[in-house]
């Protein structure tokens, strides 16, 4: 038997065994078993009201679902950096090349949103304005910040996969996901520790202090605080 042939078993091997590695899901980056951040996708009136467009058009709620879609995307580019495989910052790029005519036109509906309902001119420009930097800061986390870099990954890449004009599609299947990652949930099996850590501080009263030493009345209470057993 050649050196090749006698090879060839044993690289079969591997390649079984590297597989499952290899298909583990990204959410394996962070959880073993991750929270259940799907949801359905959002109806006209739920992305009305879950984006702060009341009375908006149908056309100018798919506007409002591109934008956001961009506006979660970009805080995730900036946020998300910690995790180079997530290709947040790649996956943004991309998706603004690839859906730039589209962006284009969610823009141009959205500010015509604001001077119909705000008034022309001046005033409309500022409520659009005023409504990017709202939603921008909307989507920045810290406690839930995996959970939402997480989900994030997972729209953008169908963003960046999707047919030039269907941007507003991928946004409303997918950003009630990335909304629902915003409330920090942790391990389906061990929770999420450091996250749910407490610190229990005496009080500072001044009553509870002489001299320097904390008071028994005060000192029970703050046994209680961190789950000792009173004395």
């Amino acid at each position: 038997m050649s050196f090749r042939s006698s090879l060839r078993p044993i690289l079969a091997g591997f390649a079984l065994a590297a597989a499952p590695i290899m298909a583990q899901p990204a959410a394996a980056q962070f959880f073993w078993s991750p929270p259940d951040l799907s949801a359905p996708p959002l109806t006209d009136a739920a992305a009305a009201t879950a984006m702060g467009l009341p009375g908006a058009t149908a056309a100018e709620i798919k506007a409002g679902l591109v934008w956001n879609l961009r506006a979660a995307l970009n805080i995730a580019a900036l946020q998300c950096q910690f995790e180079p495989t997530l290709l947040a910052i790649s996956n943004y790029n991309a998706m603004i090349a690839h859906h730039d005519a589209e962006l284009d036109s969610a823009q141009s509906v959205l500010l015509g949103y604001f001077q119909r309902t705000v008034g022309k001119g001046r005033p409309g420009q500022a409520a659009s304005d005023q409504y990017g930097t709202r939603i921008y800061s909307g989507y920045s986390t810290v406690q839930a910040q995996k959970g939402f870099c997480q989900a994030a990954t997972v729209v953008g890449r169908q963003a960046i996969f999707a047919d030039r004009g269907t941007l507003h599609e991928v946004a409303r299947n997918g950003l009630a996901s990335i909304k629902k990652s915003l409330v920090v949930a942790g391990e389906q099996y061990y929770g999420s520790p450091g996250y749910d850590y407490r610190v229990a501080m005496p009080s500072l009263a001044a009553n509870c202090w002489k001299k320097g030493v904390l008071q028994p009345e005060c000192q029970q209470q703050w046994n209680a605080q961190k789950g000792e057993a009173q004395p």
